[in-house]
């Protein structure tokens, strides 16, 4: 503004009813006010413009009827001067955008207003995006903390809750035993499976809430492929427990050592193979090929049964997405996503094919 119309102090000031403070402000004068500083509002023509809610322009104070004899030109020595409103976006009064000098200068031309004007509602619209931004920021970060105070109540129930299950299912263990009544034998034995889905379940929103508070899937890595054979077989029967009408059928070829968390490479194969015993077709075999060859690291699990549509593919490993195939049965939608964290922290990864009557998951890691 001082460069356009030659007048070499031009400020922007917020202003009320009993104070002038300056905001901003490019002083090539002398004038001597900086950000911060303050004059006695009745000592300003802004008191006036603010009262009047109209902009001032004044080309040369000496010939200008209205300000000729006004102390505060006198006051502070300058002959142009301009000062136009600034207005909030709820149309409060803010302050004003001032310029003078002690020169006299044309400043009551269009072009000068309607460049005053435009700066005016720039200097709003500006003021608004810093509140805007100082809100959002502000909402952000409450829901950030709320978000991780979630997640820690998650990740310490989900903890507690593995404690009464483990009872539950020693107990249930003790029943299968000793007892001899044949109903008590069902019903312990329902227990049991359903508490391998009660800590499956439990895992998987441990891991979910570890990923997101940051610490992400912590590895123990091992070489032992009589101890991972062991685990995996543990899955499988565990799988069975729940669905003993279900026939899995399952080839190892484990010849190379496999470098991997065995528990947690289990914790993928159950969600795998718990998903084809949902989805698959409860009249055919869910075939498991588990091998390690060729530098790689294999395990594939197919089920038959209905196709899963492409776009239905992109979403099946984001948190909570669910696809209920059968009345009742549906869980957190959490299964395949922890999956596939489990797979890229052994730097490998999950695939999915799915053909008009069959499916095939397959997940892969490198064995170096």
């Amino acid at each position: 503004m001082c460069h356009t119309t030659g007048l070499g102090f031009a400020a922007i000031a917020r202003v009320t009813e009993d104070r002038w403070i300056t905001c901003s402000v490019k002083d090539s004068l002398d004038f001597g006010l900086a950000p911060g500083d303050e004059l006695p509002i009745k000592t300003t023509i802004c008191d006036e413009v603010r009262a009047a809610n109209l902009p001032v322009y004044i080309d040369h104070v000496e010939k200008d009827d209205k300000y000729c004899n006004h102390p505060v030109p006198v006051l502070y020595k300058f002959q142009s001067y301009v000062s136009v409103p600034i207005y909030r976006k709820d149309k409060s009064f803010f302050g004003t955008l001032c310029a003078l000098d002690p020169k006299p200068a044309s400043v009551s031309t269009k072009e000068v207003k309607d460049m005053f004007s435009l700066f005016a509602d720039l200097i709003s619209f500006h003021l608004d995006a810093i509140d805007e931004k100082a809100k959002v920021t502000e909402e952000l970060k409450e829901e950030l903390e709320n978000t991780q105070l979630r997640e820690q109540f998650i990740a310490i129930l989900g903890h507690d809750l593995k404690n009464p299950i483990a009872t539950t299912r020693m107990s249930a263990d003790i029943m299968l035993k000793f007892s001899k009544e044949e109903m008590v034998k069902r019903n312990a034995a329902m227990i049991k499976s359903t508490s391998f889905r009660m800590e499956a379940l439990i895992d998987n929103i441990l891991d979910f809430a570890r990923g997101k508070l940051g610490e992400g899937i912590i590895l123990q890595k091992k070489e032992d492929n009589a101890l991972l054979e062991k685990s995996l077989k543990q899955v499988v029967n565990e799988v069975k427990a729940v669905s003993p009408e279900r026939e899995i059928q399952v080839e190892y070829k484990l010849e190379k050592s496999v470098n991997c968390d065995h528990n947690r490479i289990s914790q993928l194969f159950s969600n795998l193979l718990s998903n084809a015993d949902l989805h698959g077709d409860e009249k055919t075999p869910v075939t498991v090929n588990v091998e390690s060859l060729n530098g790689e690291f294999k395990l594939e699990v197919r089920n038959n049964g209905s196709q899963i549509p492409t776009e239905a593919i992109e979403d099946l490993f984001k948190p909570f997405y669910r696809d209920v195939a059968k009345t009742g049965k549906k869980g957190l939608g959490l299964g395949l996503y922890i999956s596939l964290e489990i797979a890229h922290a052994h730097k490998g990864n999950i695939e999915v094919h799915s053909a008009e009557d069959e499916t095939i998951f397959t997940f892969a890691m490198p064995l170096v």
